[in-house]
């Protein structure tokens, strides 16, 4: 059983019960394999952070194109950020924004691991 606490100890608390729970049945080799790939793939809290500040100074809708959503981030950069109204929401929600998207990619890795390329072991190992 692998312990994703020690393969990825800089995870939010709600974001490393998720991974754990993915990574539980994984053997030490899986484990290393998922948080080496994860670890390229997700995005920190803090990066959405100063990104979203970065709309109030001229370019919003950064944090937007970061999680991958795009039409979000075209409207935000062409509104000024809905008028400020969106990049303030973003601005409170931004962990909740690096979850959602943390998520999506950990679904990802996992389905990449052991969905399409080979089953168990991954990449046709």
């Amino acid at each position: 059983m692998a312990s994703i606490l020690h393969l990825m100890p800089d995870l939010e608390p709600d974001e490393m019960s998720y991974v754990q729970t993915l990574v539980q049945n994984m053997s030490d080799k899986e484990a290393h394999q998922f948080a080496s790939i994860y670890r390229s793939r997700r995005r920190e809290p803090t990066l959405l952070l100063v990104t979203t500040l970065v709309g109030f100074f001229g370019v919003a809708g950064i944090q937007r194109f970061i999680v991958g959503q795009i039409g979000l981030g075209l409207l935000y950069f062409f509104t000024g950020g809905l008028c400020f109204v969106g990049t303030i929401v973003d601005l409170i929600n931004h962990k909740r924004l690096a979850y959602e998207y943390n998520v999506k990619q950990a679904e990802q890795v996992m389905a990449m691991m052991f969905g399409q390329y080979g089953g168990r072991g991954g990449y046709g190992m």
